[in-house]
């Protein structure tokens, strides 16, 4: 499974990984992606979110039912 936050889209990044001696690997650097569990009131349900620590942040502010709106707006089935 993708690591990318259903809230915010973010995604792995990728870049160099520098050692002592200057050498440099690829690396990937992945987003803090968490399994979480929200109430919608509308709804009398709880839907299963894969979101990012910043979504979490988001959903916060804006609120769940907002924020699923937008989720179901993009076209992605909740």
């Amino acid at each position: 499974m993708s690591r990318i936050c259903q809230v915010t889209g973010k995604a792995p990044a990728f870049g160099n990984a520098v050692s002592h001696s200057h050498r440099r690997t690829r690396r990937r650097f992945d987003p803090n992606i968490q399994s979480k569990r929200y109430r919608l009131p509308g709804e009398q349900r709880f839907v299963k979110l894969r979101v990012s620590t910043k979504g979490m942040k988001v959903i916060d502010a804006r609120g769940i039912e907002r924020v699923v709106a937008d989720i179901r707006a993009r076209g992605e089935k909740i």
